[in-house]
């Protein structure tokens, strides 16, 4: 399935009319899974779209994360970063150079708290942080 329609299908499923605007900055997560950030989203989309504003891109982001179609991730002290992968899933930032990865580690959707018994998890945040392969060859 091509990212346009999977864009529109994602946005659909979550019940958000897909505009033009929304409907590019789904586009833009799902065909860059490099963990942007809100500036990173507008300076990547305005010269497509010259008419789209900072504070549509924010807005748009809000609501497709407050739906469900986007994860919002806090990472990074100083920016929220967005992920157009909503499978679950962990994520890993290099001290050095600011990358984010994402991580496949099963079994974080079950959870068994002693006391407490089984816990229906809705979401989970999991983050690694340290020095990724390239970066830690040139800290010796």
């Amino acid at each position: 399935m091509d990212t346009r329609r999977k864009a529109k299908n994602r946005l659909l499923s979550v019940g958000i009319k897909p505009s033009i605007q929304r409907m590019a900055i789904m586009e833009y997560l799902l065909a860059h899974p490099t963990h942007p950030t809100a500036d990173t989203i507008f300076n990547d989309l305005t010269p497509t779209l010259p008419t789209l504003s900072k504070t549509t891109v924010y807005n748009t982001l809000r609501l497709l994360s407050e739906q469900g179609a986007i994860l919002s991730i806090s990472i990074d002290e100083k920016n929220v970063r967005y992920d157009g992968d909503i499978a679950t899933h962990a994520h890993f930032k290099c001290k050095k150079c600011g990358c984010v990865y994402d991580l496949s580690i099963k079994g974080l959707d079950t959870v068994y708290v002693e006391g407490i018994g089984d816990l229906c998890v809705t979401e989970c945040q999991l983050y690694y942080k340290g020095y990724c392969e390239k970066c830690k060859s040139k800290l010796t």
